[in-house]
Parts: structure tokens; C-alpha cells; sequence
């Protein structure tokens, strides 16, 4: 279950690169179409689980995850799949960790060498040059790296997450739409191939992908539930180069290994410092 819900969270950024780089659909109906579906299947997921339960979520956490949707879907108009998903899971977890920085957690020195590394790793990827990245984009990614970050903050503890999501994304839509209606000013471009993308984004990749991680994670220590995600990036990365005929640059591979094998430390540190004091 674990390998297929990673395999559906990189799909999000293939669908979504193949969707916008060939204009089968603007980015805020692709977004609208994406939360649409999903909600449609989360909830009909709470159905079948157990009748007449409504969904849960909050206000705070459904904006936090329109951000990130919104955010993701622009910044790949012009990223690659493999270095938006590289930037979105490294702001994803920097969030995370600065959160609890400022929290008042103490990393040792082999976490704070990590989170160095992978915050270099970050930095090398936008820095200037002939193979970096549209830093619009970029921005962009970052954000919705930022967005699901908190969103994941505000989502913790909670005993239902399935419900949760499945209220996350129902309360999203209207600002979803607000957004999608705003755009028709500026033209939309769309075709049955880019709905079809946005579904499948929305449905398999979001709805039942989500469902299928909230399954697998009740047998995964937290430290595991995170260093799994490191495999996110390279099956982008990968399905990017062989779906989309992108180019595995030099600076990609090397900001890769700096990100994931930096947030890498941190977790492993941390799941190492939880077993000695239990």
C-alpha cells in the first residue's frame, strides 16, 4: 500500500505537467476539476465506511490546502515534473522542521548538518544559471510546498484523518470556483484531454491515493511515514523523463542527493533519539 500511494503522489505532478506544458487545460479549472473529483471520492469513500458521517476538517486546514493546490498547478506551467516535485517535498518538510525549530525543539548536531544540507540543496536548485528553473515557478512550488506543510501541521492528531480530508476538500471548492470564475476574464483554455488529466488527478492520484497512504500509515513508525516520501521526488523524476521525455540535468541529481539525503538525517536521527529514550 505504501509503494502505491507513492507512486499515486508523483502521478499528481505528471498529470499536472502533461495536463498544462501541452495547454489541454488552464490552471484554474485544472485545480477547480482536481478538488472537484477528489471530493467526490473521499466522500463517497466516507460512505462506504460507515453511513451517515459527515465529514470533519476545519476552515484554516481547506485554505492551507487550496493554497497548495492552486499553487501547484501554476508553478507547473513552467517547472519540469521532477524539480517541481523535488522543490514542493523539500519545502514540505523544511516547513515541518522549521515549525518545530520554532517550537522550541532541539535537533542534535547530525539533524542540524542535515537540514543545512538540504536547505543548500534547495538553494542550488534555484540558483541562477543555464539549467535553473523558471523562478516564477519555483516561487510557486515553494509555496505550495509551504501550504501542505501547514496543512500537515494543522492535521495532526487528528483521529479521522480520511474524514478530515474528505471535509478539507469539500470546503475548498467554493474558493475553488471564486478562483476558476476570475479566470474566465483572462480566456481558459480546455479540452476533454485536460479534464480527463485533472480527474484522474483529482480521483485516482488525490481521493483514492490519499486514501490508500491513510491505510498504509498506521503500520509505519512516524520516521518511517516520513523517509518513505523521500521516494516521491525520483518516481516523478523518473516517470518525467520516460512519460514527458525530460532531461535528469546534472543540478537535479545533485540537489536531489543534497534534499533527500539531508532530510534523511534529520528523520533518521530523530527515529534513532525516540527509540533510545522509550
Amino acid at each position: 500500500m505504501t509503494g502505491l500511494a507513492t507512486t499515486a503522489f508523483a502521478a499528481n505532478s505528471v498529470l499536472c505537467r502533461l495536463a498544462l506544458s501541452h495547454a489541454a487545460i488552464d490552471p484554474a479549472t485544472f485545480t477547480l476539476v482536481r478538488l472537484a473529483s477528489g471530493t467526490g471520492v473521499l466522500c463517497l469513500m466516507l460512505s462506504l465506511r460507515r453511513k451517515h458521517e459527515r465529514p470533519g476538517g476545519s476552515w484554516p486546514a481547506s485554505v492551507a490546502l487550496f493554497v497548495y493546490a492552486v499553487a501547484f498547478s501554476f508553478a507547473y506551467v513552467s517547472l519540469p515534473a521532477g524539480t517541481g516535485s523535488l522543490l514542493l517535498f523539500g519545502a514540505v518538510q523544511a516547513t515541518m522542521v522549521g515549525y518545530g525549530l520554532v517550537r522550541g525543539e532541539r535537533l542534535s548536531a547530525l539533524q542540524w548538518f542535515g537540514f543545512t544540507i538540504a536547505v543548500a540543496g534547495l538553494a542550488a536548485i534555484v540558483a541562477p544559471g543555464a539549467s535553473a528553473p523558471s523562478v516564477t515557478g519555483a516561487c510557486l512550488m515553494l509555496t505550495a510546498g509551504a501550504a501542505w506543510g501547514a496543512y500537515s501541521l494543522l492535521g495532526r492528531g487528528i483521529a479521522d484523518p480520511l474524514g478530515a480530508t474528505a471535509g478539507n476538500f469539500t470546503r475548498s471548492l467554493p474558493i475553488a470556483i471564486c478562483l476558476s470564475l476570475g479566470a474566465l476574464s483572462f480566456g481558459t483554455d480546455l479540452t476533454s484531454g485536460g479534464i480527463a488529466l485533472a480527474i484522474l488527478s483529482g480521483a485516482v492520484a488525490s481521493g483514492i491515493g490519499y486514501t490508500i497512504w491513510y491505510a498504509a500509515l498506521p503500520g509505519l513508525t512516524p520516521a518511517q511515514g516520513a523517509s518513505v516520501q523521500l521516494s516521491v521526488p525520483v518516481i516523478t523524476a523518473l516517470a518525467g523523463a520516460l512519460v514527458l521525455g525530460e532531461a535528469l540535468s546534472l543540478r537535479l541529481s545533485i540537489s536531489s542527493l543534497a534534499i533527500l539525503g539531508g532530510i534523511a538525517l534529520v528523520f533518521s536521527s530523530r527515529e534513532r533519539a525516540l527509540s533510545s529514550s522509550s
